[in-house]
């Protein structure tokens, strides 16, 4: 039985990684010698909701034919039949590069991302396959710099970063900034900084162990960074006060002066437990309200 339910948690990963509602599944074609089996079928059909299972295409032939395919793909066969057909490889684990604080971010095809400081002029991009949460649990490919960033505040610049796997098994991650078009990639060959089939089985082995720790984790990130994002966003709502209007000075220093306390206290509590951490955003977005209000109400008296 355990066997049986791996192959389903494969399958329903894939879904999962992929983003495909299994509902959006048309028609579920069966292939590989496997599939005759009573039991994998009926686990199939209560996964896609007791939906009925192609069975016209002969599972062994299929199998037969997409070995011949790759074959003759890889010997470089001029045959008609083969030479317009494109074959791509798949990974054994998720690939996917580094967020901040040390959130391993999965990929699909493309994915967009943004600056995490103002006037960041390079981001370093680290590039991982693993199934883990975070992202020193995983297994790091390799990594590379991706340099003329304009110059804007944090988040407003956007990357759009591409994984593609050719037919030989290579590897190849691009970063390009949208606005200016500046990129750069990474190559990683097919027998270099892979895993091996036991170290692949072992990661996901520990991805499973895990799961609820990982889940954890990433709760715990959000948390600081909703904290920390409330913070930034405040203090370029003061920085605009400052710029384009009159206001008390006396009640401006008071708020500035609250944004640091809340700004030390994240840099020296990093390792606060998410309801403190939730606690405080909730304690310093009502106190900052109460505060710009005051600010707007001395702007209308101060004419």
């Amino acid at each position: 039985m355990s066997l049986f339910s791996q192959c389903i948690e494969i399958l329903d990963r894939c879904l999962k990684d992929a983003k495909v509602d299994k509902s959006w599944v048309d028609e579920i074609i069966l292939v590989g010698g496997s599939i005759r089996i009573p039991k994998v079928q009926h686990m199939l059909r209560e996964l896609f909701g007791w939906k009925e299972l192609c069975k016209s295409v002969n599972p062994e032939e299929a199998v037969a034919f997409g070995a011949a395919v790759m074959a003759a793909k890889l010997i470089g066969s001029s045959d008609k039949s083969v030479r317009d057909l494109l074959l791509l490889d798949v990974t054994p684990l998720s690939l996917g590069v580094e967020g901040s604080p040390s959130v391993y971010s999965l990929r699909k095809k493309f994915k967009n991302y943004y600056t995490v400081e103002d006037n960041q002029s390079s981001a370093d991009i680290k590039v991982y396959q693993g199934e883990r949460t975070k992202s020193t649990n995983n297994h790091l490919l390799g990594k590379f710099t991706v340099s003329g960033i304009p110059p804007a505040p944090k988040g407003e610049i956007k990357f759009e970063d591409c994984f593609e796997i050719d037919p030989d098994g290579i590897l190849t991650v691009t970063s390009k900034i949208i606005s200016n078009g500046m990129s750069n990639k990474l190559t990683i060959a097919n027998d270099k900084g892979r895993l091996s089939k036991d170290e692949i089985e072992m990661m996901v082995k520990e991805a499973e162990k895990y799961k609820l720790e990982d889940e954890e984790y990433k709760k715990k990130v959000k948390a600081y960074n909703d904290l920390e994002d409330c913070i930034y966003n405040m203090k370029r709502k003061i920085q605009e006060y400052k710029v384009n209007k009159r206001v008390h000075t006396e009640s401006l220093k008071k708020i500035e002066n609250a944004i640091i306390q809340m700004s030390e206290w994240l840099q020296d509590n990093q390792a606060a437990p998410i309801s403190e951490l939730q606690r405080k955003k909730g304690i310093f977005r009502v106190c900052l309200h109460t505060a710009t209000l005051v600010l707007k109400l001395w702007r209308l008296w101060d004419f």
